[in-house]
């Protein structure tokens, strides 16, 4: 019946106070390093980067919250963790697309890319952004729900929004991959004159790209198996299979920033109509 007792369970087990703890740390210190190359650099395009830094930061504030309210948790430190560990990588992803789309334009290589710049970050941002509302739809459904069928509503919802975010990310690496060979093999002059480490800048998209995937196939078998499947019942899956994943990500670009590479003064050299491109 509709008006039944709530059969969602929060956890099935107590979040672990020191995991969480680690995890914030890591997570703020990360956040505060890119707010601050964000700033002085001007990569304004690496904002959803930064947001998503920080709700993953927040999101293990509200795991640390949950550990010593056990074994009766409150919805509200729930609710923060359940949907900010949800959505974070899903900004991630969105200035991650957005670094290959201003790295095409700034070798001058539209020719090798398999959609043109004007259309790339468009195409992948949309959709990140129907990815990430209908992951943020079934996490606030499935926080709300009152009976086992908004359980599964709730979980077929974030199941499509994660199948929408594998799709897109599939073919980034595809469209990527076919990029970096095919301008490997006959490099344009901007890729034989710039001096700024672009390739490296590649395969720091194809680590953080993989490790997203790992992290959104992961997501989908824990809402597939349900809240009483194996990927739910444990909180060591968790940790290894989305927030280091998504914690080396954020790292990754501490250590090897694209504005190293895709700079404002770098931008600045080619023509107003390649600029225009990146809108």
């Amino acid at each position: 019946m509709a008006d039944d007792a709530p059969t969602f369970v929060f956890y099935r087990y107590q979040p672990s106070l020191p995991a969480a703890i680690i995890f914030i740390i890591f997570f703020a210190i990360s956040s505060l390093i890119h707010a601050t190359v964000l700033v002085r650099k001007r990569t304004w395009y690496f904002i959803p980067f930064l947001i998503g830094c920080l709700f993953e930061t927040v999101g293990y504030v509200g795991r640390a919250l949950s550990s010593p309210e056990y074994p009766n948790f409150t919805k509200i430190p729930y609710i923060i963790q359940s949907i900010l560990l949800l959505l974070g990588p899903t900004l991630f992803a969105a200035s991650i697309y957005m670094i290959l789309g201003r790295l095409v334009v700034l070798l001058e290589a539209d020719s090798y890319s398999m959609i043109k710049p004007r259309w790339l970050t468009g195409f992948f941002v949309l959709g990140d952004v129907l990815s990430f509302f209908a992951q943020g739809g079934g996490g606030g459904l499935l926080t709300q729900a009152r009976s086992d069928a908004d359980v599964r509503q709730g979980e077929y919802i974030i199941v499509g929004g994660l199948g929408i975010q594998i799709l897109f990310f599939g073919f980034f690496i595809i469209v990527t991959f076919v990029f970096h060979r095919r301008i490997s093999g006959k490099p344009t002059r901007n890729a034989l004159t710039l001096t700024t480490p672009w390739k490296k800048l590649l395969y720091v998209l194809y680590i953080s790209s993989a490790l997203i995937m790992v992290r959104s196939v992961y997501r989908v078998a824990e809402y597939v198996l349900g809240s009483d499947g194996e990927l739910l019942s444990k909180e060591a899956y968790l940790y290894c299979l989305d927030a280091l994943p998504m914690l080396i990500v954020a790292l990754a670009y501490n250590w090897f920033h694209p504005s190293r590479v895709v700079s404002r003064d770098a931008l600045q050299r080619i023509s107003v109509t390649s600029l225009e491109v990146l809108g």
